[in-house]
């Protein structure tokens, strides 16, 4: 298992638009997801900046460096991509972030 943590960045005034279209994940998004071994995934909004932090743990790294290939996956950034800074290919600007502590 590890622990992974990056950060995104949403467009300001979005920030209801973004908890809406999260509360109502996809079912086959959400089955993706844990099919690739993601669980304990959660996203936090800062207010002042709308920087997102997104923590999760993965079970095989591998897996979830398929997760770009998947239609769903691909759908889903799509949908998202006018509400959030989106690489060329849809994908959010992902900042990986380094662990420095962990409080088991």
């Amino acid at each position: 298992m590890k622990r992974i943590a990056s950060k995104m960045q949403l467009h300001k005034g979005f920030e209801a638009e973004y908890k809406k279209r999260h509360n109502e994940i996809w079912p086959e998004l959400a089955q993706l997801l844990a099919e690739t071994g993601v669980s304990d995934y959660y996203i936090f909004l800062d207010e002042t900046t709308n920087s997102l932090f997104a923590t999760l743990v993965v079970s095989d790294e591998e897996k979830l460096d398929d997760l770009p290939s998947h239609p769903v996956m691909q759908k889903w950034w799509a949908y998202m991509k006018d509400i959030m800074e989106s690489n060329p290919d849809n994908s959010p600007v992902s900042i990986p972030l380094k662990e420095v502590f962990f409080l088991p």
